[in-house]
């Protein structure tokens, strides 16, 4: 699903400090890559839970994901009852959301990139976020060898001038024998830590090694939002036409 691409389609980036020649270095574009393109594969389809817990409420959501490449995805809510239908389409840089309750379908303007998803600690921009990490940042290593009895590597990524990006830095730790994403921290323009995401239960689903469990914690308090895959297939194959606003109208 980026989040099933869409949702998740997340990831790390960036160090302040290194030589040039390991920005371009052909090796880490390889692995960030790979890792941006995990939770992708040409198309996708699965379900997922939500479960979201904020310093005054929590709730759970269960959803079903669609997505073709990086620039098309469709999320709608299942479960409970009174948010059932509820769903959001992304085509390239833009999202609707559907409100089955109201019968509207509400275009999300770029002032509201910011902000959340659903309540949830994932915003707008991480569902419409369109290029890939290789692009936008400048990446080096920032660690090779053993952290926590693991062999990793830990990349720092900064923005490139003029990237269409909101995070001053990310870092993130990657294994090495899986290349599974452990975690990611993601800095503001200040180089104040925003968030924490954090991948775990990796299994085997629909043909993949992936992390189904991700854990998105805000810096600044106790509350996080977790995203579980229950199920997810890929290369499915699903076409542009499926990303339409009569089918984000769809409660099916």
């Amino acid at each position: 699903m980026k989040k099933a691409a869409i949702l998740f389609i997340l990831a790390g980036a960036v160090l302040a400090a290194a030589p040039a020649a390991a920005q371009t270095d052909p090796e880490i574009l390889e692995i960030i890559d790979e890792v941006d393109r995990m939770m992708q594969g040409a198309s996708s389809a699965g379900s997922m839970r939500m479960e979201i817990d904020t310093e005054h409420w929590s709730r759970s959501l269960e959803m079903q994901v669609w997505s073709l490449g990086t620039e098309y995805s469709l999320i709608r809510v299942e479960s409970p009852a009174r948010e059932a239908g509820t769903a959001t389409l992304k085509v390239e840089n833009e999202v609707w959301n559907y409100l089955p309750r109201a019968d509207r379908t509400i275009k999300i303007p770029p002032s509201m990139m910011l902000g959340s998803w659903m309540g949830s600690h994932v915003t707008n921009d991480d569902l419409v976020k369109e290029s890939r990490l290789i692009e936008d940042y400048d990446i080096v290593i920032s660690h090779d060898g053993d952290r926590d009895g693991e062999d990793v590597w830990e990349f720092t990524m900064t923005p490139r001038p003029e990237a269409p990006v909101i995070w001053g830095r990310i870092e993130q730790r990657i294994r090495k024998r899986d290349r599974m994403p452990l975690w990611a921290h993601y800095y503001d323009e200040d180089g104040t830590l925003a968030r924490t995401m954090t991948f775990s239960d990796i299994r085997t689903m629909g043909g993949r090694t992936i992390p189904t469990r991700i854990m998105i914690e805000p810096a600044d308090g106790e509350e996080r939002t977790v995203i579980t895959y229950v199920a997810i297939e890929f290369d499915v194959g699903l076409d542009e036409d499926f990303f339409s606003l009569r089918n984000l109208r769809a409660h099916q």
